[in-house]
């Protein structure tokens, strides 16, 4: 999830395509608010969410891969802006980990202050847990998250080394394929994944598999960074070669979000490719039609990945068939919800609603802090009446909103400031970056171009 200031755009694009990319800042800001009340409605506020959404939605699904769909939309655009695996990845740097880093210091302190236990493996192999959430791929490495919404962020990471091998390699050009491709993988070998080939129980094989990742990722941004092809050449293969991670390792974690299998954490990455098709589409690298067709192929396989691996050999037929359908109603919300707001993009975005967007990345991050705290300032208030407890949700978002604003303004607009000045400095004294032989956007589409609306001069990474 990445974010542009108001300022920086203005100053850089007409008013009419900032407006355009507005409808990205309103399903991130939506997505923001769907996963925050997700999380509150553990403690209070649980009933209209009973009466609503259980037995029917998973609302933080939802939320989740309503942001990853965007992600795929936004990285695309963001790799054609850039023109450079060196400015992307130390975009990505500044933008990502200053407040992932603010989010991980406060975290401590709410346990230091024990407001919660620290996981175990912090203290038994604190090297896995340093460097599985240095690199954010702990939930991939069998590593629980300091901060429950961490898990989300090993699923970016994978997504911007596998992305940047393909622009590296030109397989960009073949997006569409990688998306069906992977649906149909996760389809036909979902079963025979194994669940955490690569770090098992053995916290000793964890800590080498974080060592090796770990590598392989510094290696990988210093190739970029390089702006040599032959290096980067490398990377690629290596990044490329990181959907091994999720396929061997996808539910390693204990509190693995992919607790059906591997092949459900390959499925978060099918959505994330999905997005890039959308880009593609609505950019005039592929026909309208053929995107249409693509996405509706892997929308239809991941539905019947869904209903043919989701249920657990435990579970009872009237248990496998709710949760099948669970499951598939949230990605078709998902999909309807994205679906609506690309139609919308030419409508005026309310202001507060863009605002949300900005901020989302913090509010992500930052809310379950406030989560945690909320029994410690109001012990049983899920026994409260409704008013009471809808008094107690009120606070939350608003201490959300606080905190996530002062996070915007101190510590990611800074960062992404200082990324920018990172970026001319490396440009100035580094060879012409030949990562990529030719401009991010591919120059032969794989179908027919077709005619789409005046492009942006310069777009903003949103997500």
């Amino acid at each position: 999830m990445t974010s542009a200031t108001a300022q920086d755009t203005a100053a850089a694009a007409p008013a009419r395509p900032v407006a355009r990319m507005a409808w990205l800042d309103a399903l991130r800001g939506f997505a923001a608010l769907v996963v925050a009340y997700f999380h509150l409605q553990t403690y209070v506020l649980d009933k209209p969410y009973d009466l609503v959404f259980a037995g029917r939605l998973d609302l933080g699904r939802y939320g989740v891969l309503l942001f990853f769909l965007v992600s795929g939309y936004v990285i695309m655009m963001s790799l054609e802006r850039y023109g450079s695996l060196r400015r992307f990845w130390v975009g990505r740097i500044f933008r990502i980990y200053p407040a992932l880093l603010l989010t991980a210091v406060l975290m401590l302190v709410v346990i230091a202050a024990g407001v919660r236990p620290l996981s175990r493996y912090f203290r038994d192999e604190p090297v896995a847990a340093v460097l599985g959430h240095a690199t954010m791929l702990q939930e991939l490495l069998g590593v629980p998250s300091l901060v429950n919404v961490f898990w989300t962020l090993s699923y970016e990471m994978v997504f911007y080394l596998v992305i940047s091998g393909l622009f590296v390699l030109g397989w960009h050009r073949r997006i569409a394929w990688w998306a069906i491709g992977l649906a149909v993988f996760c389809l036909v070998a979902g079963r025979f994944l194994p669940r955490d080939l690569l770090s098992g129980d053995d916290l000793q094989h964890v800590t080498a598999a974080a060592v090796a990742v770990t590598l392989v990722l510094a290696g990988s941004v210093a190739a970029y960074v390089s702006g040599r092809r032959s290096a980067a050449v490398a990377a690629a293969a290596a990044g490329v070669g990181m959907l091994l991670l999720p396929a061997l390792n996808g539910a390693a974690a204990p509190d693995s979000h992919a607790p059906a299998g591997s092949w459900r954490a390959l499925s978060f990455l099918t959505v994330m490719l999905a997005g890039t098709v959308v880009y593609a589409a609505h950019h005039g690298r592929m026909s309208r039609r053929a995107a249409a067709a693509v996405l509706g192929t892997v929308l239809a396989v991941q539905l019947a990945v869904d209903w043919v691996h989701t249920p657990q050999q435990w579970q009872t037929a009237e248990q496998a068939m709710g949760l099948r359908l669970i499951t598939c109603t949230t990605l078709l919300a998902v999909v309807a919800t994205f679906a609506l707001g690309f139609a919308l993009r030419h409508r005026r975005v309310p202001t507060w609603l863009a605002w949300l967007g900005r901020v989302s990345y913090s509010i992500y991050l930052l809310h379950p802090l406030v989560r945690v705290t909320l029994p410690e300032l109001w012990p049983g208030a899920d026994d409260y009446p409704f008013a009471g407890q809808l008094a107690v949700g009120a606070v939350y978002l608003a201490a959300t909103l606080l905190a996530a604003w002062a996070a915007y303004h101190l510590v990611e607009r800074p960062g992404q400031r200082l990324g920018k000045r990172v970026s001319v400095w490396l440009d100035a004294r580094l060879p012409a970056d030949r990562c990529v032989r030719t401009p991010a956007g591919p120059a032969a589409p794989e179908v027919p171009t077709a005619r789409t609306e005046a492009q942006p001069r310069d777009l903003r990474s949103r997500v």
